[in-house]
């Protein structure tokens, strides 16, 4: 049996249940992280469920993140017990039940810089870390961690400056594929029932007297309103939460700040080593990431108030964490070495800090209308928990009566059976000629949804062909993404369903014809459409590239929005 797709048939009739008049349950509004798991959450208690994204899934804060699934070590500095504890919970409930095809250990390496307090000082941090997952009620899902001396964290990270360091502790947290997580609660939701239209605008609420009793959804793809009727909506916006509370003209009982952050991403062969890193800085800390064959450096934390589509990396914000990462490699990195760059916005809800990097990153859930629920600020790791609280908001709003979320029972697609696929892994490379670390690389994409994949190669054989200037990837992937995951656009490709944008050196300029051919018959694009989505492509990629070397954000916020969006947004009143 087939899983939920998102295909452009799907979107088509989910569009046409949104439109017809008939009400639903709950109307989730935002396609990050949390959109998609209040849709989950609403759809597997037995409600009736509609989730519209603006723009396409987790291409806002949600694709763009660390991509870790952490309890955040420097909370319990801050003595956010509570929220490294249910943090913890949330990370082990990924990496053994939840999503294992996408949520995987990862190691770290702490460099020590002083002899004796700081290894008692740190060493208490990380054992009280490793406690705490044991003791949240999941077992901790990550090896545990270790003391080392230099010469250990240095065969561990060859890369590494013998004078950057007395020792190391090395500990365990997780990695995900961010935007792909997104993607599999949306088709987990759709599978369940729920119905899911992204490229779809809100462009104001219903009203009845003060309550709110649904939304005009803008479809971008046939410039078409339609109003959508719901006995209780559901705000899940992330850094646009004021904007869309906004078109109510209701106060949201909070503001929703935003922090940006960037990453640079650049070749595995650059850095030495078998582990992570994470080092402390000034502001914050900074991680060194495995990435397949790539690191993730990150992140920056600096206020953002600009264009919340397209934040922008600045020049100084790419020598920021050059520097901070230099000042330990023995070799150090410079500006060729840097692949890709991307920033993202985190939606911290607005407290008494000047400092967004103080701010909490617990949520909030708050009701500022009838019939309209509200959930802001957190963060990733604890996604489940966030739309978890919000549609219990939205249940009371129902007249209760319902049954609780059972989404911390509930596998996402591709999950169930992954442990014995990945066994089978040799078998199933030699069944379909390729390699062992080429079947790896899907599974880790598709989990057991990895038989539709390869069920589009009997069909087709020219589509196990790698990419054309992005050999990570096949031919096949395309076109999965948009007959499956929903990919409207050349840029929702090679952005989020594969991550060939920050991965290659020419930022997928090489990949994005052929990419596009391949993805032309199942959008039913016109030759002068599928020109019209490389020349958009090719425009982002310059208006990025010439961000990066402007000076502040306003700048580089200006070079970046040189580029227009491939589906322009609808205009809102004023």
């Amino acid at each position: 049996m087939h899983s939920a797709t998102l295909s452009p048939a799907a979107r088509d009739r989910s569009m046409a249940v949104l439109g017809s008049g008939h009400e639903l349950d709950v109307l989730v509004i935002g396609g990050g992280v949390t959109g998609a798991g209040c849709a989950l959450d609403a759809v597997t208690r037995g409600l009736s469920v509609g989730l519209v994204e603006a723009r396409d899934w987790a291409s806002g804060t949600s694709s763009r993140s660390s991509k870790l699934i952490h309890g955040g070590l420097r909370y319990l500095e801050m003595l956010d017990f509570g929220l490294v504890r249910e943090a913890l919970r949330e990370r082990g409930l990924l990496v053994q039940r939840l999503a294992p095809h996408l949520v995987r250990p990862v190691p770290f390496l702490y460099p020590l810089r002083h002899r004796g307090w700081e290894r008692l000082y740190a060493g208490a941090g990380v054992l009280l870390y490793d406690a705490m997952s044991l003791s949240s009620g999941n077992s901790r899902g990550v090896p545990a961690h270790r003391h080392l001396s230099r010469r250990g964290a240095l065969q561990a990270c060859p890369s590494l400056r013998p004078d950057a360091l007395t020792g190391a502790l090395q500990y365990y947290d997780a990695q995900v594929d961010d935007a792909r997580l997104v993607t599999f609660l949306v088709r987990t939701a759709a599978q369940h029932g729920a119905h899911p239209v992204s490229r779809a605008q809100v462009v104001g609420f219903l009203r009845d007297g003060a309550r709110v009793v649904g939304a005009r959804v803008h479809d971008l793809e046939t410039d078409r309103v339609y109003e959508v009727r719901a006995r209780q909506v559901i705000n899940a916006t992330g850094v646009w939460t004021d904007d869309t509370q906004a078109l109510i003209g209701a106060d949201g009982h909070f503001q929703v700040r935003a922090s940006k952050g960037i990453h640079l991403v650049v070749p595995r062969d650059r850095i030495r080593s078998e582990t992570g890193l994470i080092l402390r800085t000034e502001k914050s800390v900074l991680f060194v990431i495995p990435w397949g064959r790539h690191w993730l450096i990150g992140t920056t934390d600096t206020d953002w108030d600009l264009s919340k589509a397209h934040p922008a990396a600045t020049s100084g914000d790419i020598d920021y964490l050059l520097e901070h990462v230099n000042a330990v490699l023995a070799t150090p990195l410079t500006r060729d070495d840097v692949e890709g760059v991307y920033a993202g916005l985190r939606p911290l809800v607005s407290g008494e800090s000047a400092l967004t990097a103080k701010l909490s990153r617990e949520h909030s859930v708050a009701t500022p209308a009838p019939g309209l629920v509200v959930v802001a600020g957190g963060k990733y790791t604890t996604y489940r928990v966030m739309a978890r609280d919000a549609v219990d908001q939205a249940v009371r709003g129902l007249g209760g009566g319902l049954p609780a979320s059972c989404t911390d029972r509930l596998p996402l697609l591709g999950a169930d059976g992954y442990v014995a696929r990945w066994n089978q892994r040799q078998g199933l490379a030699q069944q379909h000629g390729m390699s062992v670390e080429r079947m790896e690389h899907l599974l880790r994409r598709y989990g057991t949804l990895v038989d539709e994949v390869l069920e589009l190669l009997r069909d087709d054989p020219t589509l196990a062909e790698p990419m054309e200037g992005a050999e990570d990837y096949l031919r096949v992937e395309v076109l999965y993404a948009v007959t499956a995951e929903g990919a409207r656009h050349l840029e929702d490709v090679l952005t989020r369903r594969t991550h060939i944008s920050i991965e290659t050196f020419d930022r997928g300029l090489q990949a994005a014809r052929s990419a596009a051919a391949l993805m032309a018959e199942p959008l039913g694009w016109t030759a002068e459409q599928v020109e019209r989505e490389v020349a958009h492509y090719t425009a982002r990629v310059r208006a990025e590239r010439a961000a990066h070397e402007q000076p502040d954000d306003e700048s580089a916020d200006a070079a970046r929005s040189e580029a227009p969006e491939v589906v322009p947004a609808a205009a809102l009143p004023a």
